[in-house]
């Protein structure tokens, strides 16, 4: 038998790139109008970071839970379990997310904000980034509008929202909450590189790179 080192990340992955992007078509039809729930719901996390006021990080977090829970259940367990069977595990992993922004976020109330800070800046526009370009960029990258990824209800727009969201709010609870999205922003990054969607696949790293050195920059500048 070969040893494990000479696989690499094609070896497992049981889907092609049309196989993937089918599958998000037909997710979208099938969870049709959520999307537009989905929508709302990211103008409303977009309008309370632009004057965050005491208290709104609780809304935040909550809304920010709402879609990953959403993601475990309706995208991985309930479609993506039908082309990869670690799409339980996936589940699994974006359900502990949403637990821990409902105990961190709401519960604790650990999302503050600075209004005005370079980190509060940038972490609006990667949510913006999030919210509205992302689905918007699909075309571009050979995908057809139906297979457009939305925040709230597909995994990687979620977990990009939630990394401008925790860039802005300072880093109490970004160690906390940011290691799970960072981590799927990788895995996704490279199985799309891997299914050859290159396109699709940098603005993962890229968005993850940012939010990295912005969050370092502001806690250089705050000793």
């Amino acid at each position: 038998m070969s040893e494990w080192w000479t696989y690499s990340l094609s070896d497992f992955l049981l889907f092609s790139a049309r196989t993937y992007r089918r599958l998000f078509e037909l997710y979208n039809v099938d969870i049709w109008p959520a999307q537009s729930v989905a929508l709302a719901l990211g103008c409303i996390l977009l309008a309370q970071m632009w004057r965050p006021r005491a208290g709104q990080g609780r809304y935040m977090a909550a809304i920010l839970m709402v879609g990953w829970i959403w993601v475990a259940w309706a995208f991985h367990w309930r479609h993506f379990l039908t082309i990869n069977w670690a799409a339980t595990y996936f589940a699994y992993v974006f359900a502990f997310e949403a637990l821990l922004l409902f105990v961190f976020g709401t519960v604790l109330d650990e999302l503050t904000f600075e209004p005005g800070s370079v980190a509060h800046r940038v972490g609006f526009a990667v949510v913006l980034f999030a919210v509205f370009l992302q689905p918007l960029i699909a075309p571009f990258t050979g995908r057809g509008w139906l297979q457009a990824e939305v925040f709230g209800a597909a995994p990687d727009p979620t977990a990009v929202a939630t990394l401008g969201v925790l860039l802005a709010s300072g880093r109490r609870a970004q160690w906390r909450l940011g290691i799970l999205p960072l981590l799927w922003c990788a895995l996704s990054g490279a199985v799309l590189w891997t299914l050859g969607a290159p396109g699709d696949a940098v603005v993962l790293p890229i968005v993850a790179v940012v939010v990295l050195v912005v969050a370092r920059m502001a806690r250089a500048s705050a000793r």
